[in-house]
């Protein structure tokens, strides 16, 4: 049996795995993250994974376990590697994850390494994941429930954290989960599931970012240069935006490129939006780069759909088109249920207007 430090955010999914590895015999130490410092009066119940609540409910389910259980307070580092990065992210143009990035320094791979420094034999979260082997290496798999799978949000893992990990839930369906939850009396049996950003629990990204970033105005333009509106500041938008546009025409438009430059927002039609490849930044193969000959499948979006594409070097080649490829974007690639890796979208083959050299 292993002693296994357990991440709890307060929800059903972390409090199950708990409660599966004690069952199993494990010495099981539960850990809940101070994160993001929300005011008391924006925290919504349900809403983020950072609230008072959420630290409540994961100090009941331990106290229900019987297990030790502890606050990390990792704010400073969350701060400094995910929200600080959001907003500059979004300023340069950009569409970051932040629960991607949260997981890659924060919630996954800091605790990961936290974990093995105080001689934890692994490190257990409630990801709806699978770790398995692959040509005799640690492999990360999706998880069964496919409409819950977590795995797009960890493809920064390597082999060898991955080797020294629990995911116990990927393994259950999601009704399954909330079963063993009510039959443990878990109280987040019935909890829904978190869905916002952790420090925008309002969900008004724009909003929020309007009160950290100064006003940058510029021109909204069409893909042949002429300025149909103005704007505030590139960072309210999204690649594949159509509402808030404010351009009073009854013509469909959507952004199909933003230049922080030259605080430019493109507009076009939604066909303009469709990508054939994307080059990412960086990717982590967590155990080996795959080949231009390998049919995979690459998702954009943690649960967008999986599309047939291949790798070559850098580049992903989609064998369908895409649409809403972003910059900053995470672009993850499957060879069936095993993820492989991926990386941060660095470019697009949009028909982009060209602003700046």
């Amino acid at each position: 049996m292993a002693n296994v430090l357990v991440a709890l955010s307060g929800g059903v999914d972390s409090a199950v795995a708990a409660a599966l590895l004690a069952d199993a015999g494990h010495d099981v130490t539960g850990v809940h993250l101070k994160l993001a410092d929300v005011p008391l009066a924006e925290q919504v119940p349900g809403q983020g994974c950072c609230t008072l609540d959420d630290a409540q409910d994961a100090r009941r389910a331990a106290q229900v376990l019987g297990i030790d259980f502890y606050v990390w307070d990792m704010a400073d580092l969350f701060r400094e590697e995910v929200l600080e990065p959001f907003v500059d992210a979004y300023v340069a143009g950009q569409t970051p994850n932040p629960c991607v990035t949260c997981n890659e320094k924060v919630k996954y791979t800091a605790l990961h390494e936290r974990a093995m420094a105080l001689g934890f034999d692994a490190l257990a979260t409630g990801h709806h994941a699978r770790i398995g082997t692959r040509d005799g290496t640690t492999a990360l798999l999706r998880g069964r429930d496919q409409a819950k799978d977590q795995s797009y949000v960890l493809w920064m893992a390597t082999a060898e954290q991955l080797a020294t990990t629990m995911l116990p839930i990927g393994e259950h369906p999601k009704e399954a989960v909330r079963a063993l939850a009510a039959a443990r009396g878990l109280r987040m049996a019935a909890k829904p599931d978190s869905y916002d950003v952790c420090f925008i629990p309002s969900g008004d990204t724009a909003g929020w970012l309007r009160e950290r970033v100064p006003a940058a105005p510029g021109p909204v333009v069409d893909l042949d240069g002429r300025q149909v509106g103005e704007h505030d500041g590139v960072w309210q938008f999204t690649i594949g935006q159509r509402r808030g546009l404010g351009l009073g025409s009854h013509e469909r438009r959507f952004v199909v490129d933003l230049d922080a430059a030259s605080a430019t927002v493109v507009v076009g039609a939604r066909e303009q939006l469709a990508c054939r490849w994307a080059e990412l930044d960086r990717p982590n193969w967590i155990s080996t780069r795959p080949t231009g000959d390998r049919q995979l499948t690459a998702q954009v979006r943690a649960h967008g759909r999986p599309v047939p594409a291949r790798v070559d070097g850098n580049v992903v080649h989609f064998d369908e088109p895409v649409i809403g490829v972003a910059r900053g974007q995470s672009v993850v690639l499957y060879d069936g249920d095993v993820c492989l890796g991926g990386g941060r979208v660095k470019s697009a083959d949009r028909p982009m207007l060209t602003i700046s050299a």
